[in-house]
């Protein structure tokens, strides 16, 4: 084939990726694309695709001029190519910034003011999002500073959030572009921004350094990259080497570093691609195995493909098992028994299949299961889901079970526990736990009288929560803490109400709620309010007060450890009753965790200040309540 042809043919696929990638769901892999890139960029250096951004522009969206070019970076995909540009650079030292793998965005400010969000777009214009963006996480109203500019960030979802909500969208980022661009702005307040770059409009030395840059966001209350200083390039190789080992842990996908110098060039931001700063990839870790079995992990009602493959050494472990996500992946993949695979693992704890490199003519396809293997109800597999629809299967009472345990977070109560009383017959509902008695626990092996007793005390330590978690603890599919907050601010503050409600009048009513989620929330309360009440009969369940005032709407707080004015119920129920939520555990979104050892050790407060979630003391917290609605102790 000729070059020229070799180079038109480089460009259409270069250009369909880059679609597929910004405004759809990729069909080839990082490592793939680059390669595709590097191999255009060797047979025509000049072309003019790389002085474009790929668009990430639609038409449901207003268009918006962006105030700092946001333009695409340089790539070195090895040590090798970093420091052959660092040493063509050379700066004083380095800051080595995450590269955070999610969607841009530049957020517009006039006097301190937020105005608008604006998406990626060609890197010039955008879509206007701003209704969307105002309700992400991470983007202040407004500022201290008489700013007018342009700063950009990452449109983010937490690994957390994407398991939660969005487990059928192949990874974080193509949920958060999705997400982002919904029209009616649901889920957009799960997303965050992270910040790393702004640029006044008039004044170009507003801003001494880079380093200074990023301490004027944080102090405007910004959330910002993690980043690090380093004196040397070497240094910078050995800071990708541990946070690309640190990535199976981290709540956001990473896929590298932006390495750029301290000082500002703002000519240099002008260039299509600029020369001063570079993205510092990771090593992608891919390899090539057969698909043996397909197997069905179950998780309550849903049922998740799970491929068995031939042993593979991938980053440093032997693989055998790859996740699948959903039969609609199967399908659009062609995949079958007996088809060789890329399998990849982008810091993922499970790999994942990719794609098919070839398929046998012996292969078998792959059958799903068509009914559930616990009540032998008729599974329903929409493609992104496959799931048992009957509310009263075993299976999912004892997932809802284990639920409610995990949302209440109640001590010394486990799984095996749970399984063991489930299994004997014992206990078939949340209802049937508050009529435990110690012998109850104790005829099980190896639990003693200390375990039985430790696992009822902490079963009845909870004894008034909030409605959002009471409704949150029963697993209703897709319905957390947050969505039952909405719906009980705009009004519907019952199960009565909830169950009474027309989907159309709550979503019309609440922000932030769809119909379908209206509908999904409303269908799950009907269907289990006797459950629901069956609860609170016994008396040891009670919903907390209704909110009082909404001084702490927006806020949401976690105790964690021994209180000394009050009991744990009684903080809870005081945030609630001034329009604030709680949590049982800390994850993003958290406003602030509460504690009297600030300076401890515990699992809470380590993941709070990695998460950089305010640690606040009691007596805090205490100042932050209305006076009147504060006891003494």
């Amino acid at each position: 084939m000729p070059v020229s042809d070799t180079i038109r043919e480089l460009e259409a696929l270069v250009r369909y990726h880059q679609d597929r990638y910004y405004n759809y769901e990729p069909e080839i892999s990082d490592a793939e694309f680059d390669a595709l890139w590097d191999r255009l960029r060797e047979l025509d250096p000049e072309n003019p695709l790389f002085s474009v951004v790929g668009p990430d522009s639609s038409d449901r969206f207003p268009k918006r001029e962006h105030r700092i070019p946001m333009n695409s970076q340089d790539k070195a995909a090895d040590p090798e190519a970093f420091l052959k540009w660092a040493a063509k650079i050379n700066h004083p030292f380095y800051l080595a910034q995450y590269k955070m793998d999610g969607a841009g965005i530049e957020l517009q400010y006039e006097q301190g003011r937020f105005r608008y969000g604006v998406t990626r777009g060609d890197g010039k214009v955008g879509d206007d999002i701003s209704a969307n963006v105002a309700r992400m996480k991470g983007v202040p109203p407004r500022i201290s500073a008489d700013f007018t500019g342009g700063i950009r960030g990452e449109v983010l979802m937490s690994r957390t959030v994407h398991r939660k909500h969005y487990a059928d969208k192949a990874n974080c980022r193509n949920a958060a572009n999705g997400v982002m661009k919904r029209k009616d702005g649901v889920g957009s307040d799960l997303l965050e921004v992270l910040c790393y770059d702004a640029a006044h409009d008039e004044d170009d030395l507003y801003f001494a350094d880079e380093p200074a840059k990023l301490d004027w966001l944080v102090k405007q209350g910004f959330a910002v990259v993690s980043h690090r200083r380093c004196a040397t390039a070497e240094e910078v190789v050995a800071v990708r080497d541990e946070v690309a080992a640190a990535r199976p842990d981290l709540d956001y996908d990473i896929d590298g570093l932006v390495v750029k110098g301290p000082e500002i060039d703002p000519d240099d931001m002008k260039r299509a691609r600029p020369e001063r700063q570079i993205a510092f990839k990771f090593t992608l870790e891919e390899a090539i195995t057969a698909l043996r079995e397909v197997v069905w992990s179950i998780s309550g009602h849903l049922y998740t493909p799970i491929g068995v493959t031939d042993p593979v050494r991938l980053a440093g472990t032997t693989v055998k098992r790859a996740n699948l996500v959903n039969t609609r992946a199967i399908a659009e993949m062609g995949l079958r028994i007996g088809s060789l695979v890329r399998i990849t693992k982008r810091g993922e704890i499970i790999p994942k299949i990719e794609s098919v490199v070839t398929t046998p003519e012996e292969a078998v396809d792959i059958e799903a299961p068509d009914v559930c293997e616990t009540c032998g109800t008729d599974l329903i597999d929409e493609g992104t889901r496959l799931f048992c629809p009957n509310m009263q299967c075993p299976k999912r009472e004892h997932y809802r079970i284990r639920k409610w345990i995990e949302v209440l977070d109640i001590k010394d109560f486990g799984p095996v526990l749970v399984q063991k009383l489930f299994e004997s017959g014992r206990v078939r509902s949340i209802a049937d736990l508050y009529t435990l008695a110690e012998d109850d626990i104790v005829q099980f092996d190896r639990m003693g009288e200390g375990i039985a007793r430790r696992a009822l005390r902490g079963l009845q330590s909870v004894r008034e929560i909030p409605l959002a978690r009471f409704i949150a603890g029963f697993n209703i599919e897709g319905i957390g803490e947050l969505i039952g907050e909405k719906a009980i601010s705009a009004g519907f503050d019952s199960l009565e109400a909830i169950r009474d409600a027309d989907p159309s009048d709550m979503a019309a009513r609440t922000d932030g709620i769809g119909e379908t989620t209206a509908a999904t929330l409303i269908e799950g309360v009907r269907t289990l309010y006797a459950e629901m009440t069956a609860v609170l009969a016994n008396g040891r369940i009670t919903i907390g007060r209704t909110i009082a005032s909404r001084e702490l709407a927006g806020t949401s707080f976690c105790f964690t450890g021994a209180m000394q004015s009050m009991k744990r119920a009684e903080a809870e129920a005081l945030v609630q009753a001034h329009g604030g939520s709680t949590r049982g555990s800390v994850g993003e979104g958290l406003t602030y965790l509460v504690t009297n050892d600030p300076e401890g050790t515990s699992s809470k407060l380590q993941k709070a200040r990695a998460l950089g979630i305010p640690i606040i003391t009691e007596e805090q917290f205490r100042a932050m309540i209305p006076d009147e609605s504060v006891g003494t102790g």
